[in-house]
């Protein structure tokens, strides 16, 4: 008799939703951190950024330095209740594509940044949905090493129930460079999803780029194995 119950339980449940990774909850007391830097002259260059958020899955390091002539603009905004923090970044709906519409994010980081010196400006950059803590196994890494550089780069992070890109991390960058730069990014689920790019370039480039993922965090009707079938 408990068998027959067994194997009714589990046929009930081959018959349920198939539930994706749930958006994460925003917590009542929330936090944020900003921080803004406008930065120009000549010298010694040591920078370090993270922001690491187990509540949200988030993972960020941002670091760099080197010795010459810099003009950097950036911006680093973390909260994680999305309605405080809007920006705007590309759309990919239908009828605004390509455009930029405001969106409510979990983190937000855009640098602009020209610098030129005989020592090289080394650094890189990661950010990481971390499925342990409730992202998505999802995670972007750069890094470089250059004489020369104009760079235009927006990083965007989204994973709790406000955020109108839930389960989402992404990367816009506009490169140009003489050095050695280059991206590693993949996405991760045990035993059935493993996908991966990498990307480097050493010499005098120019680079467009954007990497996105993105997790569509919704229920899905699962087959009946016996459908169909007198069983």
């Amino acid at each position: 008799m408990k068998g027959v119950i067994a194997i009714l339980i589990a046929l009930a449940l081959a018959c349920s939703l198939a539930v994706a990774n749930p958006p994460i909850k925003e917590p009542v007391q929330y936090e944020q951190f900003c921080e803004r830097q406008l930065v120009s002259g000549t010298g010694y260059i040591d920078v370090a950024t993270s922001v690491v958020d187990k509540k949200i899955a988030l993972e960020y390091y941002d670091m760099m330095s080197g010795d010459g002539t810099i003009e950097m603009d950036a911006v680093h905004v973390y909260s994680q209740e999305p309605n405080k923090l809007v920006r705007p970044l590309p759309s990919n709906d239908n009828e605004t594509c390509g455009e930029e519409v405001d969106q409510q994010l979990n983190f937000f980081e855009n640098t602009k940044l020209t610098y030129d010196g005989a020592t090289p400006l080394q650094g890189g950059k990661f950010v990481n949905s971390k499925s342990f803590y409730g992202g998505i196994g999802a995670n972007i890494q750069e890094m470089f090493s250059v004489n020369q550089m104009e760079k235009d780069q927006t990083v965007f992070f989204g994973s709790t129930e406000n955020s109108t890109i839930t389960h989402t991390v992404g990367l816009n960058t506009l490169n140009s460079f003489n050095g050695t730069w280059g991206t590693d990014s993949s996405m991760h689920k045990i035993f059935y999803k493993d996908v991966k790019s990498h990307e480097l370039f050493s010499g005098d480039f120019e680079v467009q780029k954007e990497i996105k993922f993105h997790e569509n965090p919704v229920a899905e009707k699962l087959p009946c194995p016996c459908a169909g079938v007198d069983c």
